[in-house]
């Protein structure tokens, strides 16, 4: 079974969060926290500085780490670590996605997330 280790960003901003609706691929038009996939040589952090600048074409600071995701999909075993973070610089662009919102504690039910960031999403209604 294919392993993949990947970062998200809970982006804040005041009092909501950054959700971002997937603009390609088999999980397309369902909500996820940005990130990607960590290449060869980079740490977390980095690899998550990269991937939202590539994404929401951003910078950000990764503020601190929030928790570790581990679910199985059909085809892949992911490994997921998510992290709060903050803006840094710019005005977000959505290259990668169909739509992102700034969403409420109160909000995160209404969405469809990917089935990994449920965790995330639950995390969130505790700590938020």
């Amino acid at each position: 079974m294919k392993e993949i280790k990947v970062v998200a960003a809970i982006i804040k901003n005041e009092d909501k969060i950054l959700a971002t609706k997937r603009g390609y691929g088999e999980f397309i038009n369902m909500w996820e926290f940005p990130g990607g996939k960590i290449e060869s040589g980079e740490t977390k952090k980095q690899a998550l500085v990269r991937e939202i600048k590539e994404e929401l074409n951003i910078e950000i600071n990764v503020d601190k780490f929030a928790l570790d995701i581990e679910y199985q999909y059909p085809n892949f075993y992911l490994f997921m670590s998510c992290f709060m973070c903050s803006i840094k610089e710019g005005s977000i662009e959505l290259l990668e996605h169909n739509d992102g919102k700034w969403i409420t504690k109160e909000e995160l039910n209404t969405l469809n997330w990917l089935p990994a960031d449920i965790d995330a999403v639950n995390y969130l209604k505790e700590n938020m």
